[in-house]
């Protein structure tokens, strides 16, 4: 993926880029009590003449019929940090998921985007829970979840499913490793995180990209 991504733009910052995963708050919405979830989130938009717009600062919202754990209402979390939401890879991440998801609906002129830089923890014997609602869609049209680092950890499997309940499964296990997903087509989740070394932190660093018609 870091050679696709390469093609429209620069990755100059990208050391900078992934240590600004250190400094991800809390997120203080989960319904189940968790204390495993640190995230930062942007909005941006892609307007008809193709440009990318960081959009203000805005709740993050997803209906009880996506997320039935911790939807239905307004999720504010602390913003992606202007050198980092505005820096080279950001930038070139986005310029890829315009042109790959624009030419799979080259109809849609403008986009929606959502950004969210996810860290999931594993402390001694409790495990992180990339996914704690399960199996889901986003309600959105396409995905991206790019893997920034990995660290300690075992399993964090990703899953596939088809709506005829056929899955498939694979691991992210290397900076860049990629999933992309037709929201509208398959559910998908990810397995718990487990530290390989129960003494040592254990966390699962990856940034989530999503694109809505608008």
């Amino acid at each position: 993926m870091q050679k696709v991504l390469a093609q429209s733009g620069p990755l100059s910052d990208w050391p900078i880029f992934a240590a600004s995963w250190n400094d991800l708050s809390i997120d203080n919405y989960m319904v189940d009590k968790g204390r495993y979830r640190r995230r930062r989130h942007a909005v941006y938009a892609v307007n008809e003449s193709g440009e990318i717009l960081r959009q203000p600062h805005q709740p993050h919202y997803q209906s009880l019929d996506y997320n039935w754990l911790n939807g239905g209402i307004e999720r504010w979390f602390d913003p992606i940090a202007l050198h980092i939401a505005d820096g080279a890879s950001m930038q070139t991440i986005l310029r890829c998921c315009r042109d790959l998801f624009g030419t799979l609906a080259p109809s849609v002129r403008t986009w929606h985007i959502e950004t969210h830089q996810f860290r999931i923890e594993a402390h001694g014997d409790e495990v992180g829970q990339p996914t704690p609602e399960g199996m889901h869609r986003d309600g959105v049209d396409y995905v991206l979840v790019l893997l920034i680092q990995r660290h300690n950890v075992a399993s964090a499997t990703t899953i596939i499913r088809t709506v005829d309940q056929t899955d498939c499964s694979f691991t992210l296990t290397d900076p860049f490793d990629a999933a992309l997903v037709d929201d509208a087509r398959v559910y998908h989740g990810v397995t718990p995180v487990e530290p390989l070394d129960p003494a040592s932190p254990a966390y699962r660093d990856v940034l989530v990209v999503t694109f809505r018609k608008f």
